[in-house]
């Protein structure tokens, strides 16, 4: 399974999908998820809903991961043919600097002032993303238009998925936010053909996660789940520019993580006490190694489905990542294939779902 989702990652994350821009994506899933759903459909705001009905009457479960990633888009050309930009989600300044980058399908690099012309303030200073710009190897902007490249269109970066040297579980790459996720729901609809349960599945693949939850809240409000689960990956701590116990106790290849709190403020998401409680019992009988954890640093899809509605109950299952939010974001695929056996586990037991309540 390690080796099948790591193939399927290695497909998705090659392919670009800004948010906003997630067609391409989009259609790669939905001949991935049309065979083996009983019904699938495309919504009129991107996000594919393909449902799996098991045998008998039972709950809606709900699942997201989203299909969108960080980047940016074009929104100037100068006379001399260099391009300005506008970041779209968490892109980072001080990760653009001379990095390699797609601009509607042509190779270009973010442009760095040559070493030997810097102050040594300058070498020392963040450049901010408004005073970067994009050299796509033509000096003028009739030859950018010749390229048909446009303002709006998208640039995300160039960084195939790779394996690590020393542990061959270990992958990087651009977009593993969240195109893990959308692997797993994959693999997760493949997993329960001709398996008897009692319920709905909808694996639900989001659009625009990363500009704020905007997908999730659309597909929430449609399906109206009686469980709803944000599959997304979750920044790890365990780097030694992070005080692990203290800001973040959140290891790679430690399980997938259960999230208690996320985010803070009216966008935030506290886990309702009864769905942590079966969420663990649920790992517990898959016997799957789990991680409990308050991360207030961002949020995933969970933050908005839980306020859709008259209140949708749900949970945020994520899998760590290091180096999040650059070119070189890392996963160990055992979380991955534990994530996908908690889940696997859930809708085996829809009806427990049923008697959930917040008191």
């Amino acid at each position: 399974m390690k080796q099948e989702l790591k193939q399927m990652l290695a497909e998705l994350t090659a392919i670009t999908g800004l948010a906003g821009q997630e067609q391409q994506v989009v259609k790669h899933l939905l001949e991935l998820l049309s065979p083996l759903a009983d019904q699938i459909e495309v919504d009129g705001f991107g996000n594919i809903s393909a449902v799996k009905r098991g045998n008998r009457p039972g709950p809606r479960l709900m699942i997201t991961a989203h299909s969108d990633e960080i980047g940016a888009m074009v929104k100037s050309v100068e006379s001399n043919g260099f391009v300005r930009f506008h970041k779209v989600g968490g892109t980072l300044d001080p990760l653009l600097l001379g990095r390699k980058v797609l601009v509607s399908g042509h190779i270009g690099i973010i442009g760095v002032k040559a070493g030997h012309m810097q102050t040594p303030e300058e070498r020392t200073r963040v450049v901010a993303s408004d005073n970067l710009y994009i050299d796509l190897g033509v000096d003028s902007a009739e030859a950018v238009a010749a390229l048909g490249v446009k303002v709006g269109d998208p640039i995300v970066y160039v960084a195939e998925l790779a394996t690590l040297g020393g542990n061959s579980d270990r992958v990087f790459g651009k977009a593993v936010d969240d195109r893990i996720g959308c692997a797993v729901l994959v693999k997760l609809l493949a997993s329960l053909q001709g398996v008897e349960f009692a319920g709905e599945v909808h694996a639900v693949i989001t659009v625009q996660e990363e500009v704020g939850l905007r997908g999730a809240t659309v597909a929430a409000y449609r399906v109206n789940p009686d469980l709803a689960i944000a599959l997304d990956t979750v920044p790890a701590g365990d780097t030694p520019d992070i005080n692990t116990n203290k800001e973040l106790p959140i290891h790679i290849g430690r399980g997938p993580v259960i999230q208690v709190l996320s985010g803070g403020g009216p966008r935030g998401f506290l886990l309702n006490p009864c769905v942590k409680q079966f969420m663990v019992a649920m790992a517990e009988q898959a016997q799957v190694p789990y991680q409990l954890a308050v991360f207030s640093g961002g949020n995933t899809d969970a933050s908005a489905m839980h306020l859709v509605r008259d209140g949708i109950l749900s949970a945020a299952l994520t899998m760590p990542r290091r180096y999040s939010h650059s070119p070189v974001e890392m996963l160990d695929l055992n979380d991955a294939v534990h994530a996908l056996q908690l889940l696997r586990q859930i809708c085996l037991n829809l009806p427990a779902i049923a008697e959930l309540s917040f008191i």
